[in-house]
């Protein structure tokens, strides 16, 4: 799937403060602002060739959530008319968030072929040190399963964990180093990681942009295996933005790239030259 390998691809794990679980699973957002939008143009390898897929486009918002302040984020992936004919993808993600990025509600919906599956997640904290979730999972022959988790750590869905890595410390990490994170993902909670593979210049497709990168792969963690899903490039400066992905999907491999954006938070610092992406 494009959507969760996009935002899978996105994500690494950080927490500040000590104390109750909302004040655990809070950071500092120092990476991005309300009115932020960042567009991608995706590929696909087929048969020996990279032909464009499709877009994916993110958007944050000010919001309320439960009479609360809060960010929603709001990421649509789709497939264009030519991949359309093979494989239809119309996926839509929302996520609420506090200010600190504590997850308060996710939904996905997910068009995939000729199936429609809906993930939902609302989070409370008791304030005992514990995070409960409400999941409810709606399979694509209308199925419904619902399910209660409590937990003593943290817990993420895909576009929570984005927003919280964005404004993630990198300075301290050696090459190999491992960054553990548990993460909701349809009917279940699972363990996965990410592992820092050091820092790369990377040049844009289909241009001269060249940008200084971090760049992390993401490992799924399965019946004691581990299997590498994504390599992905984020900007080294304070946006952290995600500029180049290469997914590992179940029907073979594809690629994404950042096209245009608006709205940044902080200077670019990580671009070498003087081009810059439309939506400076």
């Amino acid at each position: 799937m494009f959507s969760r390998s996009l935002i899978i691809a996105l994500l690494a794990a950080a927490s500040l403060l000590p104390g109750s679980a909302v004040a655990q699973c809070g950071i500092r957002n120092t990476a991005f602002q309300v009115g932020e939008e960042l567009n991608y143009q995706l590929y696909y390898n087929w048969k020996f060739i990279w032909v464009k897929a499709g877009t994916a486009q993110m958007k944050i918002i000010s919001t309320t959530y439960g009479g609360q302040e809060a960010y929603k984020c709001h990421l649509i992936t789709r497939g264009n008319h030519r991949t359309d004919r093979y494989f239809m993808m119309r996926d839509t993600l929302e996520s609420y968030v506090r200010p600190d990025c504590t997850p308060l509600y996710y939904r996905k919906g997910a068009l995939e072929g000729k199936r429609y599956n809906v993930d939902e997640v609302r989070y409370s904290y008791p304030g005992d040190g514990k995070v409960v979730l409400s999941q409810r999972y709606r399979n694509h022959r209308g199925e419904v399963s619902t399910r209660s988790y409590e937990s003593s750590v943290c817990l993420f869905d895909m576009l929570s964990m984005l927003l919280r890595a964005r404004s993630f410390d990198a300075s301290q990490y050696n090459t190999g180093q491992v960054i553990k994170f548990h993460m909701c993902d349809g009917d279940e909670v699972t363990q996965s990681q990410i592992v820092y593979k050091g820092k790369k210049t990377f040049t844009m497709e289909d241009s001269d942009m060249k940008y200084k990168c971090l760049v992390f792969t993401f490992v799924e963690v399965e019946g004691g295996k581990q299997k590498d899903i994504v390599t992905f490039y984020v900007t080294d400066d304070l946006n952290h933005l995600p500029v180049r992905l290469d997914l590992n999907l179940k029907f073979g491999t594809a690629k994404a790239f950042l096209t245009s954006y608006k709205g940044l938070r902080n200077r670019q610092t990580a671009i070498i030259g003087d081009n810059q992406l439309v939506g400076e």
